[in-house]
């Protein structure tokens, strides 16, 4: 196991020593582009926000919709809400053939509806920082290291929204962004959590050491999850379902923590392992 501290007792005698928080102010073809040019794919979907929750969600949000596509016909249940929000913002509402909604999709689960917005407004990790000191509460980030599924992202990003997580860290290369797929996954949370695109997640943690974080990575190589201490500003790393988390962010993290495996598959998927952990931070703040 990599790290500095490998128990509870070690952490709380030496976290004095960190330093204290200082405030800071054709469908084929979007594969292709994704394969060969991720970032230039993920520009090119982030306008977007597809099924009923998400734009549900967005409507009530502050978030900007630009105009809205609504299946012919559809008009029953929550799409009737969606139409009736979408005309008081005076948001225009255009009726198009399903089939043109599943050309646009990339999801590939419009429900009858997608939005388009302006484009989602990542913030710096100090916001993410700065909303749990607004809170008065100990900081509590998600990193996601070179995450590459969108319903992943978006999983990860519900988890962390309902346990009351500050905000999410994503790294802008290797890594899939907030795509449509990923906004649905998140059943709407992305327009309550806030989420920081960062160039290197190695300096980063840098800095959140600085600021007193203490830095808890997802490793099957790691202590027991229940035997670290995650009361304190802490920011724990998660890792793809493939690779794990890589060697250089590995090695900044203070300790590694795992979740037992009993079965014969050798690891959970990264967004269910996300979630356990989290709501062990939770369990432990209580």
């Amino acid at each position: 196991m990599t790290g500095e501290y490998s128990n509870k007792q070690d952490r709380r005698e030496t976290r004095k020593s960190r330093g204290t928080m200082k405030p800071r102010d054709k469908r084929e073809t979007r594969d292709e582009i994704w394969k060969q040019e991720p970032q230039k794919a993920h520009e090119f979907i982030e306008n977007r926000i597809e099924g009923r929750n998400p734009v549900l969600e967005a409507l009530r949000s502050k978030r900007t919709i630009e105009k809205l596509l609504v299946a012919k016909g559809a008009g029953e249940g929550s799409i009737r809400e969606i139409i009736g929000k979408a005309r008081e913002k005076g948001i225009v509402i255009q009726e198009v053939n399903r089939q043109r909604l599943d050309e646009i999709s990339s999801s590939n689960a419009h429900q009858g509806v997608i939005a388009y917005v302006t484009q989602y407004e990542y913030v710096e990790v100090e916001d993410l920082i700065k909303r749990g000191e607004d809170k008065g509460e100990p900081p509590f980030i998600v990193i996601l290291d070179e995450i590459t599924d969108p319903h992943n992202l978006g999983a990860v990003i519900r988890t962390a929204e309902c346990c009351g997580a500050h905000g999410v860290i994503i790294p802008k290369r290797r890594s899939v962004g907030l795509t449509p797929a990923a906004v649905k996954a998140s059943a709407g949370a992305v327009e309550y959590l806030p989420v920081a695109k960062v160039t290197n997640l190695v300096n980063t943690l840098e800095e959140l050491k600085k600021l007193g974080f203490w830095i808890a990575g997802a490793d099957t190589e790691g202590s027991s999850y229940t035997s670290q201490d995650l009361t304190g500003p802490i920011a724990l790393v998660v890792g793809s379902e493939g690779r794990g988390i890589s060697r250089l962010v590995k090695e900044k993290c203070d300790f590694l923590v795992s979740i037992p495996v009993k079965g014969s598959i050798e690891s959970l998927n990264a967004s269910v392992a996300a979630g356990i952990l989290m709501y062990e931070v939770v369990r432990q703040r209580a």
